[in-house]
């Protein structure tokens, strides 16, 4: 005999609701690797008494406060000697490799080339604790398939490609480089310094390093701010947090300290920068919820395809292009941006009124025909990008069913860059649609008598 389901009260949903929402973790502090980790840190000096690594429901590894953590206390003071440096490079087994190498290498490969290099070596490898918790994989477009980069917005794709053929130039610009290393490594080195190793390497260094200048170096060429910061590095951004964070010349510790507090078994977490969700996801993999830096890029492709029946729009397009207005053209929840509304004011002047180009440059709004058309055409933008959001969820919904777990894994990023796209857009939509705001005042849209003679 069958029936309906019972049907959860108001009650029982409210505190299902809640149990959701409660983020639970759970310490990794005695797992090996871990356990190896701060063995390998404490015996170059580091001490921690206020964070423990653990494994989170929302944004998983992370570090967590053992006990709370006041505003404007310490968070972690890791020793220099902790930290994985170009200087940590060129004293090892390859700084002679590297400081006769000609031309120089950039301090990124260096890094690079150290980091598949002690991988190689395994356990033998001094560094072998801090590298056995970095990562495997990314998230990064680096690692995308030519599948997942189909499906993100325009102006990422090609970030995401260029991301991919930099990584690959990186490789083959430097085969004699590597060669040279040959008598270093126990395979061939074409089975160690391989790309997929290399783009391992790279990803690890551009997603888990901190700034930290160095003196310049007559073996390296270009600016030297990267270190790597073992247990530092396993600290999640969040957008509200705020931090202090930099190199201390006293102490030789790189030093964090809170500005608002952590309470005691919540997670600790820094602020990697005001970066919108796009940036977050090319520059390192992941997509922070709640972003109030969030923000969806109107590409000059689509703005020049929306306005095509424009016979002088090649004319105007070269205008924006020479005063710097083709870029950074954005939507955010509260609406079209102001370099965006800049641009079109200034896209929607008839050649008789080209003369008021420095007007709305300063801001000015124009006659309310010009603003009216502006609005729209900020409108048709906004439907065009939700549409291309909403067909881009549909084919991540597709690869999702077919996909392996790496795949995987990366078509979720990208599936939250594009559901926040969506709502955003649908945000700004709602704005647009509603009654038109007054501007304190105009300008008349009438024909300059000097303009047009």
């Amino acid at each position: 005999m069958s029936g309906r389901g019972h049907r959860a009260g108001r009650a029982a949903r409210k505190r299902r609701r809640k149990q959701e929402s409660v983020v639970q973790s759970v310490s990794l502090c005695h797992q090996l690797q871990y356990v190896r980790l701060m063995k390998f840190l404490r015996q170059r000096g580091f001490t921690s008494t206020l964070l423990q690594p653990a494994l989170f429901t929302d944004t998983g590894r992370g570090l967590q406060a053992v006990k709370s953590i006041k505003p404007g206390q310490l968070l972690i003071s890791l020793p220099e000697s902790c930290l994985l440096t170009t200087s940590t490079v060129l004293d090892s087994y390859l700084g002679h490799y590297i400081k006769s190498w000609k031309p120089r290498l950039s301090p990124l490969l260096a890094l690079c080339v150290f980091l598949v290099c002690e991988r190689h070596l395994g356990e033998a490898s001094d560094w072998f604790p801090y590298i056995d918790v970095v990562p495997a994989a990314y998230t990064c477009p680096a690692y995308f398939t030519d599948d997942v980069v189909a499906v993100l917005p325009s102006g990422a794709r090609r970030r995401a490609s260029e991301q991919r053929e930099a990584v690959r130039q990186l490789h083959s610009r430097n085969q004699n480089f590597f060669r040279s290393l040959q008598p270093l490594l126990s395979q061939p080195v074409d089975e160690v310094l391989t790309c997929e190793a290399l783009r391992w390497a790279w990803c690890s260094v551009n997603t888990r390093s901190v700034f930290m200048s160095h003196p310049s170096n007559d073996s390296l060429s270009g600016q030297d701010v990267y270190a790597l910061a073992p247990f530092l590095d396993l600290l999640n951004h969040r957008p509200d947090v705020q931090v202090k964070a930099s190199f201390n010349d006293v102490t030789r510790c790189y030093e964090i300290r809170s500005v608002s507090g952590t309470l005691r078994y919540q997670q600790a977490f820094i602020n990697y920068g005001s970066h919108d969700t796009q940036r977050l996801m090319l520059e390192y993999g992941f997509v922070a919820p709640c972003n109030p830096n969030s923000v969806v890029y109107v590409d000059a492709d689509l703005l020049c395809d929306v306005l095509r029946g424009d016979r002088s729009l090649d004319q105007k397009i070269k205008f924006l292009k020479e005063n710097n207005f083709l870029h950074n053209l954005t939507v955010s929840s509260e609406g079209p941006g102001w370099r965006l509304m800049t641009a079109l004011r200034l896209l929607s002047l008839p050649q008789t009124l080209y003369h008021l180009w420095k007007a709305v440059l300063l801001g000015q709004v124009l006659c309310e025909e010009r603003e009216e058309w502006s609005v729209q055409t900020a409108k048709t933008l906004c439907q065009r990008l939700l549409q291309d959001s909403r067909t881009a969820l549909d084919k991540i919904a597709n690869l999702l069913r077919q996909c392996d777990q790496p795949v995987r894994e990366q078509l979720d990023v990208v599936e939250s860059l594009r559901q926040e796209e969506r709502c955003i857009l649908g945000s700004c939509l709602e704005l647009l649609e509603g009654p038109p705001r007054q501007p304190d005042e105009l300008f008349s849209c009438a024909p300059d008598v000097d303009a047009v003679s």
